[in-house]
């Protein structure tokens, strides 16, 4: 299969996939490498096509209708931390679109989470184990931004007040 083709079945998978979708198994499905599914990715983004990359694999980004996205700056010092604030976050409905860090020669590092289950937090922690990388909000003492999104501006209250209750919410 020529590579313009590729790229099509591919764009075509992600559009029709119910989940995200890994790129191992884009990889065994029209038998070239992974790394030839990245660079793949690449070109469909390069073209203007809307694909991210997340913990759980590629998708097209799905803002729910009745959702707020709001922007939420936070700390904490360690890993089991990491895992208490992003469980109050989606024990809430809320979703963990990114986490952002301000880098002081980067500037701005976003990575892509995706994260709205407590599967989630676990398929990212133990993502984050399996390769032995850090946060990214090691590169910044613990401090990041979240962009998420919430069902309400109740429960974006609600989620203030519990980060705040737990030392994790940074406020102006």
């Amino acid at each position: 299969m020529k590579g313009i083709t590729r790229r099509g079945a591919i764009e075509k998978t992600i559009i029709e996939a119910k989940e995200p979708i890994k790129g191992s198994v884009l990889a065994k499905k029209y038998g070239v490498s992974r790394q030839i599914i990245v660079q793949d990715i690449a070109l469909l983004r390069a073209e203007g096509r809307d694909i991210i990359a997340t913990p759980q694999g590629y998708l097209l980004p799905q803002k729910q209708k009745s959702s707020l996205q709001k922007t939420i700056v936070t700390r904490h010092k360690e890993e089991k931390d990491l895992k208490e604030e992003l469980t109050l976050m989606v024990d809430l409905g809320v979703k963990i679109i990114d986490v952002i860090v301000e880098h002081p020669v980067y500037g701005e590092i976003r990575g892509n989470l995706n994260i709205q289950s407590r599967l989630d937090i676990e398929n990212f922690m133990n993502r984050l184990e399996e390769v032995e990388a850090k946060p990214l909000a090691e590169l910044t003492d613990g401090v990041h931004m979240h962009t998420i999104e919430v069902p309400s501006e109740k429960i974006y209250d609600q989620l203030l007040s519990r980060l705040r209750k737990n030392n994790y919410l940074i406020e102006a």
